[in-house]
């Protein structure tokens, strides 16, 4: 009979602070001098703020070639529109992956004055292959993600991937992306199979947690990531007060990366043929 193996921590560490856009004040966790990427992840922000100052500037018209953009929204209003003519409104639970491909311009403004604004924004490597596809959206409101509750004490809602029979509405080939929004009542335990291959991260965004089995379990605090290593099945068990955590795992490119602000690519030529073709209006 096989015993089940268990993802440990490899790493952990908070993010940073930072901005972006018009000033737009955020948490960078992925994507910094302590984890430059965790392929195929590039970038991991969180933005989170009560005051309107923070946010109201938003993200006006920026490029983007060769990744994709996956904007999970928890509280607020952002407005989507691009230079292809597609528009949309990010509501509370709502979430869009983007795929940039070979390149578009888009702003991303809230669509309010005053209020919480909070989310995450993930950054996901194409492969050579798709870098330059056409650029595309998955967008879905709240009630297109579905919730799975495999124990007691547990709700997730399912982005991409599966918990039991209930699959998430996100599909990308190229990585097979697993994106958990984790809900955990006070002292409940939770394990879920993570893909074969996969490079895997747990964040914690309320509450606090252990993650691992036995000697290896961890302890991971408010807005703090681990890097998961090794294992097929991730646990984890929530505090006294509970737990809220994202679970992201994606099948690693393996590619080199060449990345300068809004593009990603292969090479640094590339690089500097997305700058060309975006001044010559090619986006």
């Amino acid at each position: 009979m096989s015993t089940q193996s268990y993802a440990r921590v490899a790493r952990k560490l908070r993010g940073m602070p930072a901005s972006d856009g018009a000033g737009v004040k955020l948490t960078r966790v992925i994507g910094t001098p302590q984890l430059d990427m965790l392929d195929p992840f590039l970038m991991l922000d969180e933005f989170g703020t009560d005051k309107a100052e923070d946010y109201l500037a938003g993200f006006p018209d920026h490029p983007h070639r060769g990744f994709e953009t996956v904007t999970y929204m928890l509280d607020g209003r952002m407005r989507h529109r691009d230079n292809h003519g597609n528009e949309g409104l990010l509501v509370p639970g709502s979430v869009q992956w983007m795929t940039a491909g070979r390149g578009l311009v888009h702003s991303e403004m809230p669509e309010q004055q005053e209020g919480r604004m909070r989310g995450f924004q993930l950054w996901v490597n194409l492969p050579k292959t798709n870098k330059m596809d056409a650029p595309q959206y998955q967008e879905f409101a709240p009630d297109r993600i579905p919730v799975a509750t495999p124990a007691a004490g547990v709700e997730v809602k399912v982005i991409a991937g599966s918990v039991g029979d209930v699959r998430g509405p996100i599909v990308q080939p190229a990585t097979s992306p697993v994106y958990l929004d984790i809900t955990l009542a006070p002292n409940t335990s939770w394990a879920h199979p993570l893909p074969e291959g996969h490079n895997a991260f747990a964040y914690v965004f309320e509450g606090s947690a252990d993650v691992g089995d036995g000697e290896d379990k961890r302890p991971l605090a408010t807005q703090e990531l681990a890097v998961l290593g090794g294992g097929e099945t991730f646990a984890v068990s929530s505090g006294a007060d509970g737990a809220r955590l994202i679970l992201v795992a994606g099948r690693p490119l393996r590619e080199p990366v060449a990345r300068y602000g809004p593009f990603v690519m292969n090479t640094k030529e590339e690089i500097m043929q997305a700058f060309v073709d975006f001044q010559e209006g090619k986006f």
